[in-house]
């Protein structure tokens, strides 16, 4: 990482996976073999408001921790400003919950804080995966908004299976780094930080859509001087040809629903 870390904003991390994929383990592995805090680089982990304390959070070193919560009526995350003296920030997203429904409501939050992603990881649980077949619907949700993908829990995982697995997406050349954890480690804590984008999804890419203002603009039905066809402009007035694409897995219907719905993983959990 660079020296000069602490002069910039601090690089955003998000780790998701199902509950005991041992997305800790690899989070504290990430910060302490990752990090250099010689250099002035300090980790803030944000952890889901209702996951428990485990003991692998004593082993990450992080200057400080703090909570979000997941509002499903009004579809966001609330969490208290990152630390000025953070350089990293990890966020835990809740594993209970639909993981698009909180990417989806993380993009704001972080532009209220003037933060921007570096990268988001899935941790696969392959024992579970290979069991429910119905849960690769939800891990290629995770895997399209990814920019690594880390397979954990492969005891007793048919070596197939997980070439097939992992095959889906290669077949499909989705540019994500895939890496195996062992014991709860990665090979290379810091190639994995680096902020360099792989991820299919474009949604939190910058865009110039997203700074537009359009306060006060109208468009009109005729050419009347008085403005009396006039209308104010937003974007939902915009010929659909040139409004920027909506991600699949963030499109809705007219109903409102999800056009791709993923499974509930509450179903699925021993």
């Amino acid at each position: 990482m660079s020296d000069d870390a602490t002069a910039t904003r601090p690089l955003v991390y998000v780790i998701l996976g199902l509950p005991g994929s041992g997305r800790r383990e690899v989070l504290a592995d990430l910060i302490v073999g990752g990090l250099e805090p010689v250099a002035g680089e300090r980790a803030h982990v944000i952890l889901p408001a209702g996951e428990l304390p485990q003991e692998a959070d004593t082993k990450t070193g992080a200057a400080t921790t703090g909570r979000m919560r997941w509002d499903a009526e009004l579809h966001a995350l609330f969490a208290e400003e990152p630390p000025s003296g953070a350089t990293h920030i990890f966020i835990l997203l809740d594993a209970f919950l639909d993981p698009v429904d909180q990417l989806e409501a993380l993009k704001p939050w972080l532009a209220a804080h003037e933060l921007e992603l570096a990268r988001i990881l899935t941790v696969v649980h392959c024992a579970l995966a290979e069991k429910h077949s119905a849960l690769k619907l939800w891990f290629d949700a995770c895997v399209h908004f990814s920019d690594v993908v880390l397979f954990n829990r492969r005891e007793g995982v048919a070596n197939k299976w997980l070439s097939d697995f992992r095959g889906s997406y290669e077949d499909l050349f989705i540019p994500c780094l895939y890496e195996f954890v062992k014991a709860g480690r990665v090979k290379n804590p810091a190639m994995l930080l680096d902020p360099v984008a792989r991820r299919v999804s474009q949604y939190f890419d910058p865009s110039e859509w997203d700074q537009l203002d359009l306060a006060g603009v109208e468009i009109g039905e005729s050419d009347d001087e008085d403005g009396e066809n006039s209308r104010p402009l937003d974007k939902n007035n915009i010929d659909p040809d040139n409004q920027p694409p909506v991600d699949p897995y963030l499109a809705r219907t007219q109903s409102g629903r999800r056009e791709i719905e993923l499974p509930d993983v509450r179903k699925y959990l021993e």
